[in-house]
């Protein structure tokens, strides 16, 4: 990598610098009439750095690293790139002018080591930090500080060869004396510095070939000097990717660069943990809603099976009415003909401090309790259930969102009154009305345009004041999902089912098979008044039935 972003990066321009994610940099380098938009992420779990394709969005306000990067690396120039031996740590090397207009060398180092990754501003001229994506005090670590003006220490040196400079003298006997490819593995793995238990596997599996084993070495590693980026899935469906083909099970994909193929391996995984992240506040709102809703309907729907007894209480009230005669004060319980079933008599309990018609006029009341309750409870089963399902699609909606969604399903929630709006800075001033983020949009393969809606908000706006009453809506049948409208009256077959491949893979169904799409005029759309964000009822809708599929719906987006 370091090789790639040197050949593409060296001499470039700094343009623009954003922090979009808390652990995460892009640094757009301008170089050659293009624009390279650079990721240094020191994120726990996808640390790395690359050229990234993968839009993002920024905060509404920069973070003070990105305002300490910007006030140094503005317009910076790049020098070099280089790596610390065969560690995980690159430096990018820089020059530019400080406030007196002197030129002044900087370095942005990056160290990528899992939970323990960063991303630090050093001036190069003294070593001090001029800033950190994360500040590490001596609490947390007594070798070093990572903190403005602390003096940058590099991470501790392993005393380990670097297997780009050649094998040991002793790999002939190393081989002799572990035959084991796994044992060998291990053996390799703490004599050379920063290989990886997949590149020392394939290493080992290398090494076991027929022929010189010290050539077989440095052939492998000089393989690093014209990569051939590989994605391998595995025969379980693990995916993991190499600087080459590794000899291992699997199906093998080549990208044209080492950055295009970190973009297709962590695209998904990525934004994933990225939306779990930002959305944290929001899925713990929705996860509480649901639960509450979801106990709230179980205590109803006990309620109405004990209602289920009123009629008891009526005939009751009705027997004790026609034999009040046969009934006397005092009595706890009697026997009387039941003529809704004249075969088996019915015993009712009385109350001894009431009069035989009092006790008849209590049935009868406990009768219209239980009638009313039954009218109330439906409407609140009816009221709850749509609340589960409401919310039950927000979380879908998370679940399949990009970062940048997040804003809509946020703002929706405040407006609904489930989540305060903290922006103290607005408090006492007179709001501006935020905006509804566009809707995505794709090409069908005839050129027809087609819009996506990704969150409740949006659909509301594309299908009920965007779309032409013309234009066809489609929708997953009976599950959570994007509101999908193609922009033409009369579309073709084929863009109607990719259209509804669109509808199915932003929906709850994307693992699924065969899944069902309705698709109507928008005309016959309607939004009965006080319904939720997003819901709109519909008839004499067609459906299709589709499998979503990652690919079409990559090609058919407009970039």
């Amino acid at each position: 990598m370091v090789q790639e972003l040197s050949q593409n990066l060296t001499t470039g321009r700094v343009s623009k610098i954003n922090q979009p994610y808390d652990n995460e940099v892009v640094l757009t380098i301008r170089t050659n009439g293009h624009n390279y938009p650079i990721l240094l992420s020191a994120n726990p779990t996808y640390a790395r750095i690359q050229v990234t394709q993968i839009p993002y969005v920024n905060p509404p306000i920069p973070t003070n690293f990105t305002m300490i990067l910007r006030k140094y690396l503005q317009g910076a120039i790049v020098k070099g790139i280089t790596q610390a031996a065969n560690d995980r740590v690159v430096h990018l090397h820089f020059t530019s002018r400080n406030e007196l207009g002197d030129q002044q060398e900087l370095l942005l180092i990056i160290e990528i080591m899992a939970r323990h990754s960063n991303v630090i501003l050093v001036d190069s001229a003294s070593g001090k930090i001029l800033d950190a994506i994360k500040h590490v005090g001596s609490d947390q670590n007594r070798y070093r500080l990572l903190l403005p003006g602390a003096q940058y220490i590099t991470p501790p040196k392993q005393d380990l060869d670097n297997p780009f400079d050649g094998p040991r003298a002793d790999l002939a006997q190393t081989l002799r004396d572990f035959p084991n490819e796994e044992v060998l593995a291990q053996t390799l793995q703490h004599q050379y510095q920063g290989l990886g238990k997949d590149t020392v596997a394939a290493l080992s599996t290398v090494l076991h070939e027929p022929g010189d084993a010290d050539q077989h070495f440095r052939d492998f590693f000089a393989r690093f000097d014209a990569p051939q980026p590989t994605l391998t899935i595995s025969p379980k469906g693990k995916t993991s990717f190499t600087a080459f083909p590794y000899p291992t099970a699997g199906t093998q994909h080549t990208s044209e660069s080492l950055s295009a193929l970190l973009d297709a391996y962590y695209q998904d995984k990525a934004e994933r943990d990225r939306v779990q992240q930002q959305g944290s506040v929001l899925i713990r709102v929705v996860r509480n809603e649901l639960k509450k809703n979801r106990n709230k309907l179980k205590k109803l729907q006990r309620t109405l099976a004990e209602t289920e007894n009123a009629d008891d209480y009526r005939i009751k009230g009705e027997i004790l009415t026609t034999y009040l005669n046969q009934v006397d004060r005092g009595q706890t319980e009697v026997s009387l003909p039941n003529f809704y079933d004249e075969n088996n008599p019915l015993k009712i309990k009385l109350s001894n401090q009431l009069s035989p018609n009092q006790n008849a006029q209590k049935y009868f009341k406990r009768y219209q309790k239980a009638k009313n309750a039954v009218i109330y409870v439906n409407e609140q089963l009816k009221i709850t259930q749509a609340d589960v399902d409401y919310f039950s699609n927000i979380m879908a909606q998370i679940e399949l969102a990009a970062p940048k969604d997040l804003v809509d399903i946020r703002l929706e929630l405040q407006q609904g009154g489930y989540l305060r709006d903290h922006d103290h800075q607005k408090k006492n001033k007179k709001q501006k009305r935020q905006k509804v983020s566009k809707p995505d949009r794709f090409t069908a393969s005839d050129g027809t345009k087609i819009s996506v809606g990704k969150n409740n908000l949006q659909n509301d706006q594309l299908s009920l004041h965007t779309a032409k009453r013309t234009d066809i809506w489609l929708h997953v049948k009976d599950m959570p999902g994007s509101h999908v409208i193609i922009h033409d009256d009369d579309p073709s077959e084929a863009t109607i089912m990719e259209a509804a491949n669109l509808a199915a893979y932003f929906s709850k169904g994307r693992a699924s098979s065969n899944v069902p799409v309705d698709y109507l005029p928008v005309k016959r759309l309607h939004k009965p008044n006080g319904a939720k964000p997003g819901y709109v009822i519909f008839t004499g809708q067609r459906t299709v039935y589709v499998t979503p599929e990652s690919d079409l719906v990559e090609k058919l987006a407009d970039n």
